[in-house]
């Protein structure tokens, strides 16, 4: 991954087009070496995950370009890279295995190099599945999230109260306040410029399946019913 890191980290010094244009060479060796390794990741996953065997790299990557017309930042491109790989792709309505290249900065998406599994800002009948799910079988979601060795539930974005529908002494109201559900793991430069870096993140991703399938059976309820 150092191609990818040294365009990004080049890039976020000199976010403009002009800068762009005249290093598109070396953006497409980074792109190359990112896919590359997310081809290989979404075959890896695929071999304990079934659900998203057989899908390709453009179902699970995103263009570089920014959308600008409603944000205040008005940088063109985005100094990271990342891959969703879920059962049908990005634009599906599952959970799924992020993985995310960002050499570290205050500026960006998320600041630094992370691996998560789950949802972020789910939709409401889905998030209202989930809490549903979460409510009944607690017990169940939080012996997945333990199995999860070296993730943490993000608690970042959540109500102050409990939702409506819920009783405000539910042991597990901490997690029904949740507005996202997703396990994170933040990485080093090391970590991600280790020649193992393909088997380290298969085998970290592998310890959040259980997360994984437990917050896609509330999914699958939420567009069945």
């Amino acid at each position: 991954m150092d191609k990818v890191i040294d365009f990004l980290r080049q890039l976020q010094q000199n976010n403009n087009r002009d800068w762009f244009e005249d290093n598109k060479t070396k953006y497409r060796e980074a792109i190359d070496q990112f896919n590359a390794f997310a081809e290989k990741l979404i075959a890896g996953i695929g071999e304990f995950d079934e659900t998203v065997r057989g899908l390709q790299v453009k179902e699970c990557t995103y263009r570089i370009y920014r959308d600008v017309r409603f944000s205040k930042n008005k940088e063109p491109y985005k100094s990271h890279m990342g891959a969703y790989i879920c059962r049908g792709g990005k634009k599906s309505n599952y959970a799924g295995y992020y993985f995310h290249i960002e050499p570290k900065n205050e500026r960006d998406f998320v600041g630094q190099h992370l691996m998560s599994s789950g949802f972020y800002l789910p939709e409401p009948k889905t998030l209202k599945s989930l809490r549903d799910e979460i409510f009944d079988n607690g017990e169940r979601f939080i012996a997945a999230i333990k199995k999860a060795d070296g993730f943490r539930l993000n608690m970042d974005n959540v109500l102050k109260k409990n939702p409506v529908g819920y009783p405000k002494d539910s042991p597990y109201s901490e997690y029904l306040r949740l507005k996202d559900m997703y396990l994170e793991q933040f990485l080093s430069d090391d970590f991600i410029l280790s020649p193992n870096l393909l088997e380290n993140v298969i085998a970290q991703f592998r310890k959040t399946k259980e997360f994984l399938y437990f917050v896609n059976e509330a999914s699958e309820y939420a567009y069945d019913n």
